[in-house]
């Protein structure tokens, strides 16, 4: 069987506190969008969980993937076979898009269908929270407030079809530990969900991704795509979860400039 996943962008982000386990509280609305890996789940004879990548390279050993540590925490669980996992990787590592959680996510939903598994929804997220915190939105992607670490999900009612979306991500790696070391956590004066309930128009002045205040002086090239964005007539531009994909909604993309942007991955949806 055979699965397509999608990913997801951060309408805005606030780090509002630092918790006692080391950990931080967030704030931040996920929005799915249609950039997708693909899933392929063969079952196996054996005992064993095979692994294999193509498209993007991922680097790693196979058994820290997400994918195959999805099937190992199921497994410890429920009975299941060997499989073959075939990924297609679209999705751009390292971007602050979710892609690897959302391959998670999906494999555990291919394995339960597959196999007959009956878990319902809420116990596949209770199961995709241990592995990731942002890992429990893909198992019913919709746009959602998240709160906690990313884990507590409520769904929010937003539509942007009206507008079209650019996804841009430099070849540049920011590392989770790195996106939190110059974090200083704080409060808005309004939260991104008051936010993103209001007309996009205001988006641009009101809604804060809280870690472009520390990655953007380390990584110029980052914030220079941010405001290419918003020259090339974006109505609200921002970076994605700890980047460093950028994304830029537009009412059209006729005029906008792929050439400005040639060093880096780039996507119209």
């Amino acid at each position: 069987m055979k699965i397509k996943t999608c990913s997801k962008i951060n309408l805005g982000l606030n780090i509002v506190s630092k918790r006692p386990d080391g950990y931080h509280n967030l704030e931040t609305v996920f929005y799915p969008v249609e950039l997708s890996d693909y899933i392929e789940i063969t079952e196996l004879p054996t005992s064993e969980c095979q692994l294999s990548i193509s498209g993007t390279p991922i680097e790693g050993e196979a058994e820290k993937n997400l994918v195959v540590r999805a099937y190992r925490l199921l497994s410890e669980h429920y009975q299941l076979p060997g499989v073959r996992i075939d990924l297609c990787k679209n999705v751009p590592i390292q971007a602050g898009m979710g892609g690897g959680s959302a391959d998670c996510a999906f494999t555990m939903r291919l394995l339960n269908d597959m196999f007959s598994l009956g878990i319902d929804d809420d116990q596949l997220r209770t199961f995709a929270a241990q592995l990731g915190a942002d890992c429990a939105f893909f198992i019913d992607p919709r746009p959602s407030y998240a709160e906690g670490i990313g884990e507590k999900l409520r769904p929010v009612e937003l539509r942007l079809d009206d507008y079209r979306l650019v996804i841009v991500k430099p070849d540049i790696a920011v590392s989770t530990r790195e996106a939190f070391a110059n974090i200083k956590p704080q409060r808005p004066p309004k939260n991104c969900l008051q936010v993103v309930q209001q007309p996009i128009e205001t988006w641009r002045e009101e809604l804060k991704n809280d870690f472009e205040e520390s990655i953007f002086p380390q990584y110029p090239r980052i914030g220079e795509i941010k405001e290419e964005l918003y020259r090339q007539g974006a109505v609200y531009a921002a970076m994605s979860g700890s980047g460093s994909a950028l994304f830029g909604f537009f009412r059209d993309t006729d005029n906008v400039q792929e050439k400005a942007f040639h060093d880096c991955f780039f996507r119209v949806l």
